[in-house]
């Protein structure tokens, strides 16, 4: 059985996101994730008004009057949250740390998809493939998903997002929807990514914190690389110091912003100082209209 401790915190965020699904992001998602497309269930005979373009032409000469397809909307779709593990999960200078960020946004996603009858699976990654839920319906698959979001111990502390998006190529079959969460303190992976979007509808979701760009002036400061466990010292009391920091930070969300446009990839940037649902509500209501154009 479970630790309290690990119920408790699964079903406050159970709590949490079931309520902002309830209060709008469910049609939000709806509007966006409407299905693959039309399949075709059967034929009946023509009626006045039908579209001329659906007639079955087959049928119809075998039976010597007009019969038209129908079609229904292929409902079912398969989300994957690709959720980063990796050591820089674990910093978080504001309200909760990245990596509870990530989860309740995946929480949330999750729980949105199952009201839409949709499949949700989960791979967990740092430097390798950590952990691989195949894609099921239900409350209690997406409970044990959130469960191991929040509590998974990896084995590795470092972020290889390349291996996570090889691995969705390999094992996803069908289009699916891809959700990528991580903090893309990473390189060499913006061509696995291209090939994740070009076979899937891939949204990545940086999840980011203010203090990985921005150092108040507080004196001598050591940080340690939460992946390399390298630690450097910085004098935060020189302005030049703060600012190449806060320009690196700048470089690093500008050459992602740039990459991600080139390769028209979706994304929403989200921070763990300011509340994300606003933000996930304004994407999906933002890309349901641009669909609708």
């Amino acid at each position: 059985m479970l630790p309290q401790e690990i119920l408790r915190k699964v079903r406050k965020i159970e709590i949490v996101t079931n309520r902002l699904v309830n209060e709008g992001l469910a049609g939000e998602y709806h509007s966006v994730f409407k299905g693959r497309g039309m399949e075709f269930a059967e034929v009946r005979e023509y009626q006045a008004g039908d579209d001329v373009r659906t007639i079955d032409w087959n049928v119809t000469s075998r039976m010597g009057h007009p019969y038209v397809k129908q079609y229904v909307e292929e409902r079912e779709l398969t989300v994957m949250l690709a959720v980063d593990a990796s050591g820089s999960g674990e910093f978080g200078s504001a309200r909760q740390l990245k990596r509870e960020l990530a989860a309740e946004v995946a929480a949330l996603l999750a729980f949105s998809a199952i009201q839409n009858n949709d499949r949700v699976g989960l791979l967990i990654f740092s430097d390798k493939v950590e952990k691989y839920l195949s894609p099921r319906r239900g409350r209690r698959h997406v409970l044990r998903v959130i469960r191991e979001i929040l509590y998974f111990q990896p084995t590795h502390r470092g972020t290889r997002l390349a291996a996570a998006l090889d691995t969705l190529n390999r094992v996803l079959h069908k289009r699916s929807v891809v959700f990528v969460l991580s903090d893309f303190l990473d390189q060499g992976y913006e061509r696995s990514l291209m090939q994740t979007s070009r076979r899937h509808d891939v949204i990545v979701i940086p999840v980011i914190d203010r203090r990985e760009g921005e150092l108040p002036s507080v004196g001598l400061v050591a940080l340690r690389d939460a992946e390399t466990g390298e630690e450097r010292v910085f004098d935060t009391r020189n302005k030049a110091v703060r600012r190449e920091y806060m320009r690196r930070g700048e470089r690093r969300r500008e050459a992602l912003e740039s990459m991600l446009k080139r390769a028209s990839i979706d994304s929403v940037f989200l921070s763990t100082d300011e509340p994300y649902d606003r933000a996930l509500v304004e994407f999906f209501h933002l890309r349901a209209r641009r669909r609708r154009r």
